[in-house]
């Protein structure tokens, strides 16, 4: 297929960057085979990421295999936010770790050890292409080594934080192509949240702090459930990122 022939597919696909898609899919496709595979993948609704296997995420390239979770761009405000206020280079844990990209990225910004964590065994094969080694199959803090109790300096948790009842109003790549147990919340989109607020302080170190992010109209809620486990809570806001984070700091 020519340029113009991508283009043309992506659009009558719906796809409202058809010209910059196509651009990214012809410099990834290694032959035309594969071209025609990608672009039919994408006009069938599959993430972009996932199609040509990679996302960048805070400058760094992070490898997306089919069905892992595609990280979104206002989450490089959790993860900034998390290295400005990291009290050393310390130790990593990034909960609910899908490809690792938060992970990765807070490990460049602050040189710490790293460790993440998944229930999903594909993100966990995604996870340790792109991480390597310290990365646990299994629920929560269920997997992780007796010996990170208590020295966890930056808990990262990109927890599923979608109601329920709102899962059929995403968009359809979400929907569709990235697992439900990364999106579906519970009723109230709360659910996993509070089950990592009340096993955050056992693993925190002393001044160690949690970070996820919410919905502007959960905020409240997830702050109650970060002073419910005894740990002193902020909420944190960009306009530019149109992300709302919420902190959680041991004392």
């Amino acid at each position: 297929m020519s340029p113009e022939e991508v283009v043309t597919k992506l659009r009558a696909a719906g796809c409202v960057f058809a010209e910059d898609e196509a651009e990214l899919i012809l410099s990834t496709a290694a032959d035309p085979g594969e071209l025609a595979a990608m672009v039919a993948r994408r006009a069938e609704g599959f993430p972009l990421e996932q199609v040509v296997g990679w996302a960048e995420f805070c400058g760094l390239r992070v490898r997306i295999d089919p069905g892992v979770f595609v990280p979104r761009r206002r989450t490089e405000f959790l993860v900034r936010r998390a290295a400005a206020l990291a009290p050393g280079p310390g130790v990593i844990l990034d909960l609910c770790c899908g490809s690792g990209a938060m992970g990765a990225a807070l490990a460049v910004l602050t040189g710490g050890e790293l460790h993440a964590a998944d229930v999903d065994p594909a993100a966990v094969a995604c996870a340790r292409r792109n991480l390597g080694q310290n990365v646990y199959l299994g629920d929560l803090f269920d997997p992780l080594p007796p010996r990170l109790r208590g020295r966890v300096d930056v808990l990262l948790a990109n927890v599923p934080y979608v109601p329920t009842s709102d899962l059929a109003l995403l968009p359809t790549e979400a929907r569709d192509h990235e697992p439900r147990v990364t999106l579906d919340g519970g009723p109230d989109g709360l659910d996993v949240l509070r089950r990592v607020t009340e096993g955050a302080p056992r693993w925190l170190a002393p001044g160690g702090l949690l970070l996820f992010e919410t919905s502007e109209r959960q905020a409240d809620r997830a702050v109650g459930a970060v002073t419910d486990s005894g740990l002193k809570a902020r909420v944190l806001r960009s306009e530019e990122f149109h992300a709302t984070v919420v902190t959680g700091l041991r004392p």
